[in-house]
C-alpha cells in the first residue's frame, strides 16, 4: 500500500455542469475553525469562485483573458447571504449559478450551495457592476457579455415555467 491509496488528492473545485452551471467543492481544514466548522467568511470565497468559473464558462476564456478581451472588469456590489446548515471537513457540496436579473450596468446571480442529499446549505446573492478597469467607473454590460446573460435567465426561465420536467 503506497502513502496516497485512499487519499484524494483531486482538485477542491471541479465543474460538474454547464447548463444548469453547478460547480462541486470539497471542503478543505484550512477553510475550517478548531471545532471543525466552515468559517463564514469562506463562503463569500465559494461564491465569488463559482461566479468567476461562470463568468470563465460564459466568456469561453480564463475570466480574466475573457474580461480584459472585452475590456470590462465585475467588481461586487451588493453580496448576501441566507444560511441554514454548516459544514465541515471532507464534505462535498455542489453550487449552482443562476442568472436572476440582467440590468445596463449590474445583474444579480443567485448562488444555492445543496450538500450531496440535496439539502439547501446557503444561498447567496451576488451583484456584481460592470466597470472599465482604468477609469474604475461604470459601464453598460459589454454586449457579447450581456447576450450570454440573458440567455442563460432564459433558460432559467424556461425550466422554471414547466416546472423542472
Amino acid at each position: 500500500m503506497t502513502a496516497f491509496e485512499g487519499f484524494d488528492t483531486g482538485p477542491s473545485e471541479w465543474l460538474i455542469s454547464g447548463q444548469p452551471f453547478v460547480v462541486r467543492r470539497r471542503v478543505k481544514w484550512a477553510e475550517c475553525d478548531p471545532a471543525g466548522v466552515v468559517y463564514t467568511v469562506n463562503f463569500s470565497e465559494y461564491v465569488i469562485s463559482a461566479a468567476n468559473r461562470f463568468y470563465a464558462f460564459l466568456l469561453g476564456a480564463p475570466v480574466e483573458a475573457g474580461k480584459d478581451a472585452q475590456s470590462f472588469g465585475t467588481p461586487v456590489k451588493a453580496l448576501s447571504f441566507v444560511f441554514n446548515k454548516s459544514l465541515r471537513p471532507d464534505e462535498l457540496f455542489d453550487l449552482s449559478v443562476t442568472v436572476v436579473d440582467v440590468r445596463e450596468r449590474s445583474f444579480d446571480l443567485a448562488i444555492t450551495g445543496t450538500n450531496e442529499t440535496g439539502e439547501n446549505i446557503f444561498s447567496a446573492t451576488l451583484s456584481p457592476i460592470c466597470i472599465a478597469r482604468p477609469e474604475r467607473r461604470s459601464i453598460s454590460i459589454p454586449a457579447e457579455f450581456r447576450s450570454r446573460l440573458i440567455e442563460v435567465a432564459a433558460q432559467r426561465t424556461a425550466l422554471d415555467s414547466d416546472g423542472g420536467d
